[in-house]
């Protein structure tokens, strides 16, 4: 059955029934709009949006793939300030010929993903697009503890990160290539083992500043350097190489260091910590801040590209 064949209510009744309830929410799909439980009093919120052909292609990706990938790029964002997860809200544009399994495919990707932090879909839209298109609003609660900013940063602290990074791009490229192993990489580049509760985590220890690597671990990092007025230097000899990646790399021709440094979508959280923090081992030093400006690599400038940019 395509989507045009159900209709706009079939469509929404099939979704619907796939998503489930959690006990942040008060007022589920069915009304004008949700009502999720805040008891913090502070909403944090997030939006992101995946196109076809421009974040996802299907012969790549399975539904229940694209589904956890669009959930979890937006509950990465709550982390990245240090709250947990409450609700999703969906926008979903669709051709009105596509098949309605792939749609009920997403709903059960979004809803399993949203499971992993105890969060829900809790309402959203649909229309119809010639363009396939998911775009996800995040809600998140704070729970008595203060954001965690990009600007807070101070020259001496300690840059870590928490979460795997490369993977995803490694993945992306070998599929760019026409490929579908290493399996490790590839199923990183679909769906994201993304450490949410870290982020909590490093607010309660007093982190400085934080975000969410999704766009290249330098880049990123950037950001962090340019709201804080500080430089940033990482090491390369803090990373390991997976022998995988390292075999892909080699395989592949490209240096895998562009994948570690410079690559998307893994997801993992980069925050600064005053020195001295005594930082659980899920959390990695991979560099410092600096007096100065930008992102350096072992002291010296990076002449290789910083990350994603959605215009170029």
């Amino acid at each position: 059955m395509t989507i045009a064949e159900a209709g706009e209510f079939g469509l929404i009744s099939r979704i619907v029934s796939r998503l489930g309830s959690g006990e942040n929410t008060l007022i589920g799909p069915g009304d004008d709009a949700a009502m999720v439980r805040a008891s913090d009093g502070r909403v944090v919120a997030s939006t992101d949006v995946l196109v076809e052909g421009r974040h996802f292609r299907r012969d790549w990706c399975g539904p229940r793939d694209v589904g956890h990938r669009a959930a979890g790029a937006n509950l990465a964002d709550i982390a990245a300030m240090g709250a947990v997860p409450t609700a999703l809200l969906v926008a979903l544009c669709v051709p009105a010929g596509l098949d309605i399994d792939w749609a009920e495919g997403l709903a059960d990707g979004l809803s399993a993903e949203a499971g992993l932090v105890g969060a829900t879909v809790v309402g959203g839209d649909t229309s119809s697009s010639p363009t396939l298109t998911v775009a996800v609003t995040a809600l998140g609660d704070l729970r008595g503890l203060e954001p965690v900013r990009r600007g807070g940063a101070h020259p001496g602290d300690v840059v870590a990160l928490c979460g795997r990074i490369g993977y995803a791009a490694a993945g992306l490229t070998v599929l760019s290539r026409g490929f579908r192993t290493p399996k490790l990489l590839v199923e990183a580049y679909r769906r994201p083992v993304i450490p949410y509760t870290a982020g909590p985590q490093a607010a309660r220890l007093g982190a400085t500043a934080m975000i969410d690597v999704s766009d290249g671990l330098l880049q990123d990092l950037g950001h962090i350097a340019t709201a804080s007025r500080v430089g940033i230097d990482v090491r390369r000899d803090a990373f390991d190489l997976p022998d995988q990646m390292r075999d892909a790399a080699n395989a592949l021709g490209v240096d895998p260091y562009l994948w570690l440094l410079a690559g998307g979508e893994d997801h993992p959280l980069a925050a600064t910590f005053p020195p001295g923090v005594a930082l659980p081992p899920e959390w990695r030093v991979i560099g410092a801040v600096q007096d100065g400006d930008g992102v350096t690599v072992d002291g010296k400038p990076w002449t290789g590209p910083l990350g994603w940019d959605h215009f170029r």
